[in-house]
Parts: structure tokens; C-alpha cells; sequence
């Protein structure tokens, strides 16, 4: 089967209109085929190389439509830094359908009711960013929306300067947001507010349907799900940059992936987003905000649930999974995998001493995965040793009390500790290949997305030190 043959369907049309709002796409001019994902492909059943269906670039673009579809686009609010914002919605995505589950989605094709005074559209650069992460956040384990394709063109977008155009198409199990209940509550329609969380659990927790509290459960799960999200997040070391709660997805994956960056240096107050003044989404703050946010569902929720209830989930429920989930990554990320009451705060001193050392968190991780008693290796990747020379002392000892042996420890570890990572420096020259007409970076950076705690030694290019005046940048939100 070829992807041009899926059926989809539009069950989010069955919702009254309020929700959404009926749009064709804008077709880009001249567009061409960049990059597509094997592994996402694999959602659809498909068994033909996406790259040599001949309808795919025309459903990207918008010119030819799959079986089933009717475009539209989404109705949502949100708190933007803080800020509460009535209306929001898609304002350059458009939606196709949803077929195995997955709801198909074209960012960056143009005009929608809910552009307010935006074009529409995603110039490439950015394009070629979530594409990968997208994929990347995959390859870690980490719950996410996904990218089955991606399209360039010689349409002209204005940001900073004149650039291109370009559409991802990309898939999740759900598109609906935090702030498409806060679209609803603000504007009292409590009735569409019932309609909507009905529509959630069918599509995300069905298990909950016709369970007695069914929407106080389904905010638990949410509660739970995010939590380990931003778990997950911390652990990896990647700094969402623009956690706005239209930007949280209802099942608590990780979407919209803006100024993104994964952390070079072990920052803890690291903003890869140079909007954010105040710091707002730091690296260090994620997972406050993240509580933060929730408590804004909760609000949205309260015409359907006691916020009383749903207040204490967010209080103690949040901190409890988000710190044990947190801590159990950290500790298998270190190779500690016996009981010690010592360890929080032997994570404590590890994550300061990286910052006073100067050492880039990936990399030390990875390099941890070897060690095998000779600090020789680490303490090289360190501006200053001294910081971290002490906490090895102290690691050594808590070695001994661990069962395995060093050899089947770093084999534990290696599938924790991921050698390739997106980092800012290497994106970017894939984008500036990119625009020379060279895909290969894209397509190979994608490789090491997908299986990134793999040797791949072909490719060790792609596993270099970050260069001194790209670390820890910060990045736009233009897009």
C-alpha cells in the first residue's frame, strides 16, 4: 500500500463548529521533496518507500487530498508567557484526517481563520528542526508527536529576512491542546467544555469511558502523563523553549517544537529561546511551569470537576511522579541501579559540578558509560577539573555497592546514554547544506535520530564537540 492510498477520517468534525473552522491549504511554489521518516511511516502500514509515492509532494502541498479528508483548522486559547489569549488556533496548521490512530497534520500551509496577523506558513529552517527533533525525541524514548515528511519550495516568507517556505507533515495521537479547554471555559460554554473532554477520553484515554468521574480521572492522567514528560525531558537535556499551554498536548507529549535546544554545556538556567527575557522557560524551570500550566487546565476543567480535587492532584501528584521518575532516569543515566539513600544528593552534586566544571552534559553522559575507574577521559572534557575530580572521588565509592559488574553496568548504560544528539551546531549545518542543495546531512542526522545510542561509526562526524561560539545559543521564535 502506498501512502496516497490511506482512508482517513474526521471524527473532530463531528464536534459542533465552535471547534474548528473549514480551510483548503495554500499550495507553496515549486515545491520538492527534502527528507521523509522510514520509522513514522511505519504508523500507516504503508510498504512503499514514501519517497517514491508520486502523490506525496501534492498532499504535503495541498493540491491533491487524500481519500476521506476535509481540511481544518483547530480553535484553541492559551497563556502565552503567562499572558492569557482568547483566541489562538491553528494559525499554519491544517488538518487532514486521522487514520491508525494518527491525526495527519500540514504545518506551514498557509492562511487560516486563526492567523491573526501571521502568513501562515514556516520558513525552512524551522521546518527542518521539528522534522528532525521530532524524530529525535522518538529515537530518545520520549513521548512526542511525530514527522512522516517534509517539503521545501521557492515560496518567498518575510521574518527577520526574505526566506522559504516549507510544510512538515506531521502526526499524533491527539492535536487537541490545554488551551482549546481554556478557548471553551473562558467564553462559559460549558456544554462544548463537556463535549470536548468527551471527545478526549475517546481519543486518548478510552479507557475511562463510562467510568463514574471520568473527567476527574482523565486530568489525573494528564497530571501523570506530563509529569513524566518533563521527566524525560530534564534527563535528556532538552529545553522545550516555549512551554505556552496552547502548546502542551491533552496526553502530555511533547509538541511544537519551536527554539528547542538540547543542551551543550550543563546549564541549569540555560534560555535557548531569546524571546523569553525573564527566563520564564528556562532549562531549570521547566518542570514548575510545567505544574504551572496544569494548574491552568485544572481551572479550565473546574465547570466538570472540583478544583479542590484537581488542585491537590497538581500539588502533590505532579512533585511526587515528576521527582521519582526524574530521579530513576538520573540514576540509570549514572549506572546506579541499587537502592542508597545517599543518591539525591549525590545527583545534586554531580548536576553542580557539571555547571562549575564547564562540561557538556551529553557527552560526559555518554563518556560515564565507559568509565571504568580511570577519570583521565572525563576530567579532559572538563574547563575546569576540580568540580568534578571531587564528585568522581565519591562515585567510585558509591560504585561498590551496586551488584553488577563494570562490563555489564556500561552495557546498561549505553542504552541509556545517547551518543548522538540534535545539538543547535549541527542542525544548522544541515539547514546551510540544505539551502546549497545537499540533503545528505538531513538524511543522515535523521539516521542517528532514529537509533541514537547505536556506534554508527560511518557517520562519526556527527559526534564532534560543540564549537566554543555555538554553545548553549539562543535561538527565535520566528519561524
Amino acid at each position: 500500500m502506498k501512502f496516497s492510498d490511506l482512508k482517513v477520517t474526521t471524527p473532530y468534525l463531528e464536534l459542533p463548529p465552535l471547534f474548528y473552522d473549514i480551510v483548503e491549504p495554500t499550495p507553496l511554489h515549486k515545491p520538492y521533496l527534502i527528507a521523509t521518516s522510514p520509522a513514522c511511516v511505519k504508523l500507516f502500514g504503508i510498504d512503499e518507500p514514501l519517497d517514491l509515492d508520486g502523490q506525496l509532494i501534492d498532499i504535503i502541498n495541498g493540491t491533491e487530498k487524500l481519500q476521506g479528508s476535509k481540511t481544518f483548522a483547530m480553535c484553541y486559547a492559551g497563556h502565552q508567557f503567562g499572558y492569557f489569549v482568547p483566541r489562538l488556533g491553528d494559525g499554519r496548521a491544517i488538518n487532514l484526517g486521522k487514520v491508525n490512530g494518527q491525526n495527519l497534520q500540514l504545518k506551514g500551509s498557509g492562511l487560516t481563520l486563526y492567523s491573526r496577523e501571521g502568513d501562515g506558513r514556516a520558513v525552512k529552517r524551522s521546518s527542518i528542526r521539528e522534522f528532525l527533533m521530532s524524530e529525535a525525541m522518538y529515537g530518545l524514548g520520549i513521548e512526542t508527536s511525530r514527522a512522516l515528511a517534509l517539503i521545501g519550495s521557492q515560496t518567498d516568507v518575510a521574518r527577520e529576512q526574505w526566506e522559504k517556505g516549507a510544510i512538515v507533515l506531521r502526526v499524533s495521537p491527539t492535536w487537541i491542546r490545554f488551551g482549546t479547554f481554556e478557548y471553551f471555559k473562558s467564553r462559559r460554554k460549558y456544554d462544548m467544555l463537556e463535549n470536548l473532554a468527551d471527545y478526549v477520553i475517546e481519543e486518548s484515554f478510552p479507557e475511562l469511558k463510562d467510568q463514574e468521574e471520568r473527567y476527574f480521572k482523565m486530568f489525573t492522567k494528564i497530571v501523570h502523563n506530563s509529569a513524566k514528560t518533563v521527566a524525560c525531558w530534564q534527563s535528556v537535556g532538552f529545553n522545550h523553549g516555549v512551554m505556552n499551554t496552547d502548546n502542551m498536548s491533552i496526553d502530555g507529549r511533547t509538541i511544537d517544537y519551536g527554539p528547542y535546544a538540547m543542551l551543550d554545556d550543563y546549564e541549569a538556567n540555560y534560555i535557548c529561546n531569546h524571546t523569553d527575557m525573564e527566563g520564564r522557560y528556562s532549562f531549570s524551570n521547566q518542570p514548575p511551569i510545567m505544574q504551572w500550566n496544569l494548574s491552568i487546565l485544572a481551572n479550565a476543567l473546574s465547570p466538570l470537576v472540583n478544583i479542590i480535587k484537581m488542585e491537590k492532584v497538581v500539588e502533590k501528584d505532579f512533585v511526587n511522579i515528576y521527582e521519582s521518575e526524574y530521579l530513576r532516569l538520573m540514576k540509570n543515566k549514572m549506572g546506579l541501579f541499587e537502592e542508597d539513600e545517599e543518591d539525591v544528593a549525590l545527583l545534586k552534586w554531580l548536576l553542580g559540578s557539571l555547571e562549575s566544571s564547564v562540561v557538556d552534559y551529553s557527552r560526559f553522559f555518554r563518556l560515564l558509560s565507559h568509565y571504568d575507574g580511570d577519570k583521565t577521559a572525563l576530567l579532559e572534557l572538563c574547563e575546569y577539573q576540580q568540580p568534578l575530580q571531587e564528585w568522581l572521588e565519591s562515585y567510585d565509592t558509591r560504585l561498590t555497592k551496586e551488584k553488577l559488574s563494570c562490563q555489564e553496568r556500561s552495557k546498561q548504560m549505553f542504552g541509556i546514554n545517547p551518543k548522538y544528539v540534535l545539538k543547535n551546531h549541527l542542525l544548522q549545518q544541515a539547514i546551510e547544506k540544505e539551502e546549497a542543495g545537499d540533503f545528505s546531512m538531513i538524511n543522515d542526522l535523521l539516521k542517528v535520530a532514529l537509533d541514537p545510542f547505536f556506534e554508527h561509526e560511518e557517520l562519526e562526524y556527527l559526534n564532534v564537540p560543540t564549537p566554543k561560539t555555538y554553545k548553549n545559543l539562543k535561538l527565535s521564535c520566528s519561524s
